[in-house]
C-alpha cells in the first residue's frame, strides 16, 4: 500500500522510503519532512555501554570500598605528608616572635620592599593602618598578624602574601614590626584605628 509518491508501507506496518529502501518512523512527519527509523551505529551502542560499566565501578569503589584514590581529602593528606618528607623544616614551622639580628634584618628588608608602600618606611601608616600604635585592626598578636600577612585583607586592600613569600619571611617581616617599629613615633602617624591592645 503507497502513502505518497516516495514511501509504501511493509508487512510490518512501517512506512518504507521507495528511494534508499529505508523504514521511516511510523507517524513521524514535520512539515512534510519524513525521518529515518535508524538503528544506533554499534560504536556509539558500545561506547554508551562502557559509560555505564564505568560508573557503575566508579561507584562501587568509591562509596563501597572507599578507594583512597578517588577520595580528595585522602589525596591532599597524600600530597601533604609528601611535602612534609621533601622539607621538614616547614613541617616543624612554628610561629613565634623571632628575636635573632639576622631575622629582624630580613623582616626589615621585606618591609622596605613591600610594606612600606602602604604603612610607610616608619610604620605611620598611608592607605595602610598606622604600624607604631597600640590600636590594631584586626588583632596584635604574632599569629594574628601571621595570618593577616599570609591571608591578606581583600575588603581593606591587603593582597595575601602566602604565594609571594615563604613561611619564615611572613614570619620575619611580622617580628620585624612587633619588635622594632611598634612604640616608635612615625613623622606622620596615622589617626588610629581599630581596639587598643
Amino acid at each position: 500500500m503507497a502513502t505518497d509518491n516516495n514511501t509504501h508501507i511493509d508487512k510490518e506496518g512501517y512506512q518504507i522510503d521507495t528511494l534508499t529502501n529505508e523504514r521511516l518512523i511510523q507517524d513521524h512527519s514535520y512539515d512534510g519532512i519524513q525521518e529515518l527509523d535508524n538503528d544506533l551505529p554499534p560504536w556509539w551502542k558500545w561506547l554508551f555501554y562502557l559509560t555505564i560499566i564505568f560508573a557503575i565501578i566508579y561507584s562501587v569503589r568509591l562509596f563501597v570500598f572507599h578507594a583512597d584514590d578517588l577520595v580528595q581529602a585522602r589525596e591532599y593528606e597524600i600530597v601533604v605528608n609528601a611535602r612534609a618528607q621533601e622539607n621538614p623544616e616547614e613541617a616543624n614551622f612554628e610561629v613565634v616572635l623571632l628575636t635573632s639580628p639576622t631575622d629582624l634584618a630580613a623582616g626589615k628588608e621585606t618591609w622596605t620592599k613591600i610594606c612600606s608602600a602602604c604603612h610607610l618606611m616608619d610604620g605611620g601608616g598611608l592607605v595602610g593602618p598606622n604600624m607604631t600604635d597600640n590600636f590594631w585592626v584586626h588583632g596584635n598578636t604574632v599569629a594574628d598578624l601571621y595570618r593577616i600577612v599570609s591571608d591578606g585583607v581583600i575588603e581593606k586592600g591587603m593582597i595575601p602574601y602566602k604565594s609571594q613569600l615563604s613561611d619564615k619571611a611572613r614570619l620575619e617581616v611580622v617580628s620585624y614590626i612587633l619588635t622594632d617599629l611598634v612604640g616608635t613615633t612615625p613623622a606622620t602617624p596615622k589617626a588610629a584605628e581599630g581596639n587598643e591592645h
